[in-house]
Formats: structure tokens, C-alpha cells, sequence
């Protein structure tokens, strides 16, 4: 791993877990997502509105370590506003350049790629994500 990327992990984490994005409990949201690691004890909830194929508000609420806290802070960031189909792509891409696969993804999901030198960590990384494509595949 570069220098590089270990102080683009370093940044984009510290900040999303200090200052998430869309942190808030919304339990009138028309759908809530779970997502949870029974290994570790990470839980959040994901809070999406979907009006006519757009995903109008997302927030998450809940508790985990710094890496999946900021990587839902980065999803919710990225996904509000957008189409499902471009949700779709959106975390298809994050997968990607989480995988190693990608160049052309956002700076902060790059950060996210330096998990894959850490095994126990990628959970971590694509705990929320995951959750959220399982949904999506549900989705039209």
C-alpha cells in the first residue's frame, strides 16, 4: 500500500467517523435497511425514501468502528438524490475500487481500498454497501 493511499485512508476516515454524513435516526422512512456483523458487533440502520425510482433522503444511525461508520458516512453522501439506477452503479463502482478493480471512482471511495491489505477489515468497509445492493437486487 502507498503512502499515498495510507493517508487518504487515514483522512477520509477520521473525518466521516467525526463528522458523518446523514447521521440521524428517521424511523418514518418508507424502507429501513439493517445492516449488521454479528462477528463484530457493527449495526446500523439505513433510513431511505425512494419516490418514483429516486432515492430522495437517506441517513443511517447506529455504532461500529471508525471504517464501517465512514464507509456508510460515504455512502449516504454519495447515493442521496440519485436514481436507483445510478445507485446501482454507484455501489457497483465502490465494490470495484474497494476490490482493487477501479481507477476512476471518487477519491473517497479509493480511501476504502486500502481495507483489502487488511482482511479483517473489509467487512468493515462494505458492511452497509452490502446491505444496500441486497436490496437493490429486490428493486426494479
Amino acid at each position: 500500500m502507498t503512502d499515498q493511499l495510507k493517508a487518504l485512508y487515514q483522512s477520509v476516515i477520521l473525518h466521516h467517523n467525526k463528522e458523518p454524513v446523514g447521521y440521524e435516526k428517521r424511523p418514518e422512512a418508507g424502507m429501513i435497511i439493517e445492516a449488521y456483523n454479528p462477528i463484530c458487533g457493527d449495526r446500523f440502520n439505513l433510513y431511505l425514501n425512494i419516490v418514483e425510482g429516486q432515492l430522495e433522503d437517506i441517513h443511517f444511525h447506529g455504532f461500529g468502528c471508525a471504517i464501517s461508520k465512514a464507509s456508510t458516512s460515504i455512502l449516504i453522501k454519495h447515493l442521496k438524490g440519485k436514481s436507483i439506477e445510478e445507485v446501482k452503479q454507484l455501489v457497483a463502482a465502490y465494490f470495484k475500487t474497494v476490490n482493487g478493480e477501479a481507477e476512476d471512482a471518487p477519491e473517497d471511495f479509493a480511501a476504502f481500498a486500502a481495507a483489502k491489505a487488511f482482511p479483517g477489515r473489509m467487512k468493515c468497509a462494505t458492511l452497509s454497501w452490502d446491505e444496500l445492493n441486497e436490496y437493490l437486487k429486490s428493486v426494479s
